[in-house]
């Protein structure tokens, strides 16, 4: 028990990383357009935190700026899960899970910007690392092409994302954050959707699965797991959190070859890509581990 305390914000991160794998295998089953899934989980999950917060008597936020600032990010958030719902519409959920693992190498050279410390070595050696693994992927599975560049895309905006959701929590609670940045991103997919799509007759008429879908994806895998992620967030740093998210690939892998089966079996040369992607979160622990030891003299 004493093992499972010291380690509790890791196991939480770890249960969070494997509903977050789940999105995934929910946005295939989902049978609506992406701009749909992402308008329909976001506004879920704004409503089921508005519920949480007022029964919960937990105190809005009153600064017009910080909302400002929350539904922005929300923004960025939404465009995030755009791409990703997207990504996974065009390719599949091994192909944009493994990709969406390259977070890391961008938050590599973020964080030290937002957190005004300097780029480490072996940081920027495990992005190389990522790279690689993703050239791999790129060049055995060359039909998935434009859904491994949209997961990029989202890896780029998850890192924006979750780098500055690492400066905010510190200002304010994560429910307050998650719930303002679930509305920015329904405001902002809306306006993408109304200027750029050609919405459809049945875009927006979701079936009663595909209903059930969307409530487990908008209050479980989206407003439960953003709550508790940007508060696992106040004690791991945003790398180690998006290293950590480096498993989601591993988890999403085996949950799509058990809902999806011969459709998500890829090359051995994805398999190499995927494993050596999986080295950097081990790589990035044993390090960490290491330089902390070395630095209090153990």
């Amino acid at each position: 028990m004493k093992l499972i305390g010291q380690y509790k914000d890791h196991i939480s991160l770890h249960f969070i990383i494997l509903i977050w794998g789940f999105t995934g295998i929910l946005g295939k089953l989902i049978s609506l357009p992406y701009y749909s899934i992402v308008i329909y989980r976001m506004g879920i999950a704004f409503l089921g935190l508005c519920l949480y917060l007022y029964i919960a008597k937990k105190p809005f936020e009153k600064s017009f700026k910080k909302i400002a600032l929350f539904i922005l990010v929300g923004v960025i958030v939404g465009a995030h899960w755009a791409t990703f719902f997207q990504a996974i519409k065009v390719s599949n959920v091994s192909v944009t899970l493994t990709t969406l693992a390259s977070t890391s190498l961008f938050v590599a050279f973020l964080e030290p910007l937002f957190f005004r410390r300097r780029i480490i070595w072996y940081e920027v050696v495990l992005g190389l690392m990522v790279i690689f693994g993703l050239y791999l992927i790129f060049s055995f599975e060359v039909q998935y092409k434009l859904g491994i560049t949209l997961a990029l895309i989202s890896a780029m905006l998850a890192a924006l994302f979750g780098t500055i959701n690492g400066r905010l929590v510190q200002r304010a609670a994560p429910g307050q954050i998650t719930m303002y940045e679930m509305l920015g991103g329904v405001l902002g997919m809306s306006c993408y959707t109304f200027f750029f799509e050609n919405v459809e007759g049945g875009a927006f008429s979701p079936s009663m699965l595909d209903v059930f879908y969307l409530l487990v994806l908008g209050l479980i895998c989206t407003a439960f797991a953003f709550v508790i992620s940007i508060q696992v967030m106040r004690v791991l740093s945003p790398y180690t959190v998006s290293v950590s998210i480096n498993m989601e690939p591993i988890y999403a892998i085996i949950l799509a070859l058990i809902f999806f089966g011969e459709s998500e079996k890829m090359t051995l040369g994805f398999y190499a890509g995927a494993a050596l992607i999986l080295g950097t979160v081990i790589g990035n622990g044993v390090l960490k581990s290491y330089f902390r030891n070395k630095a209090i003299g153990k």
